[in-house]
């Protein structure tokens, strides 16, 4: 089958995007793939574009502009002309997307939803995948009859404001199937939407087939990685850390992304007087060769829509410290098995925690062996086994059959 996935930005660097060039990765292989990113910021992605999978723009910003055309066009035209239908397709971009998912993704620009709707009447695809809220709506809003739209959630429910919940109440149930990535959202879009497990089904996302280093878990480095937003709660990470820090002054704390909140986490690092002790590490293309490095992962946030870098450490042999937060880490981290649960907010556990693993060396390394067993379950070909049988059986369920787009494998 042909299968498009539909992207807010695939170009710039985050847990949703890899995740989608790891889930195209694998579906690439018995499918044609494309990946639709609604803007482009920049010439060339952050992450490589898998083997045999297409990347197509629709809208074209910034610097980039000037680089590269985009499969938009030219939505809006010159002069008052094109002011009057940039005007019009914000106002059909409002109807739908409303204004809180507007403002937590920029990327719904009038000629990017012009450039979706134009790219959902003429497309092949058989298949049509929405990654955030506002793509799913205006997926379901606009895909044709003849194309299978299905709605995926990388964020939980709770975090949705009403408005957003409301939009989705009312618009989900026209997509011809949707994926959440944990048992308990799956639990919260079937309470708000009356769905059957049928129709909505948890869908983990799945680890790239790598050859990975192991972890010897002999450095004296704690690992954290994720966005620098207030979500990930890096302040009480480091007040967690100091608890470590003063027992063992030659162990290290490494976070890893980046953000707008780098320059105040800066400044709480030097006022907690953990500058030689905790570093910022910036992005990396390579999360997985960068947790290898070390002996520990730790996860302070407030909520998590499913907890990637959890698995990522896994699969390197890294067990993790985590806040039993909602969703994600409950989901995966099996407590004393390859990690550690403390309570979520708990500033004092979690520093617990962490001292008794950078202590135990027996117990980190047995949590270690485990953490590589269960990584087993994220494998990309498994995962993407589970995706072909929920498209294929929604495919049949409404009624619409593939068309000849098969590739081989490879």
């Amino acid at each position: 089958m042909k299968i498009a996935i539909v992207i807010a930005n695939a170009y710039g660097l985050g847990g949703t995007v890899r995740t989608v060039y790891n889930l195209a990765e694998g579906l690439a292989h018995h499918h044609e793939v494309e990946i639709v990113s609604l803007v482009r910021h920049k010439a060339e992605p952050f992450f490589p574009v898998p083997e045999g999978v297409r990347l197509r723009p629709l809208h074209t910003i910034g610097a980039a502009a000037g680089k590269a055309g985009d499969a938009a066009g030219d939505a809006a035209g010159d002069g008052e002309r094109g002011g009057l239908a940039q005007a019009w397709w914000d106002r059909r971009a409002r109807a739908v997307v409303p204004e809180p998912e507007r403002e937590r993704n920029k990327s719904y620009t009038a000629p990017a939803v012009h450039g979706l709707r134009r790219y959902l009447a003429g497309t092949g695809a058989d298949v049509v995948v929405g990654t955030r809220p506002g793509v799913n709506l205006l997926l379901s809003a606009w895909t044709p009859g003849r194309v299978l739209a299905i709605g995926q959630e990388h964020i939980n429910l709770d975090e949705h404001t009403p408005e957003v919940r409301a939009a989705i109440a009312r618009r989900y149930p026209r997509l011809g199937g949707m994926t959440v990535l944990t048992s308990a959202d799956r639990t919260a879009y079937r309470d708000l939407l009356g769905a059957e497990d049928g129709w909505l089904e948890v869908m983990p996302n799945p680890l790239p087939p790598r050859r990975l280093p192991r972890s010897t878990l002999d450095n004296p480095i704690i690992a954290a990685a994720g966005r620098l937003s207030p979500v990930k709660q890096y302040p009480k990470l480091l007040d967690a850390f100091s608890r470590v820090a003063r027992a063992h002054p030659e162990w290290r704390l490494r976070i890893y992304g980046g953000g707008k909140g780098e320059e105040k986490l800066r400044k709480k690092i030097a006022e907690k007087g953990l500058s030689n002790q905790v570093h910022l590490m910036g992005r990396t293309k390579d999360i997985t060769g960068e947790l290898a490095k070390a002996s520990l992962l730790a996860v302070s946030s407030r909520v998590e829509g499913f907890g990637m870098t959890i698995i990522e450490g896994f699969s390197v042999g890294v067990p993790a410290v985590s806040f039993d937060c909602p969703y994600g880490p409950r989901e995966i981290i099996d407590h004393e098995g390859d990690g550690l649960l403390v309570p979520a907010q708990d500033t004092e556990a979690l520093g617990e925690a962490l001292l008794r693993l950078v202590e135990d060396r027996e117990a980190r390394e047995r949590m270690g062996r485990q953490a590589l067993v269960s990584a087993e379950r994220y494998a990309l070909d498994g995962i993407v086994e589970r995706w072909e049988a929920f498209l294929e059986r929604r495919l049949a369920e409404s009624g619409r059959r593939p068309r000849s787009h098969a590739v081989s494998g490879r």
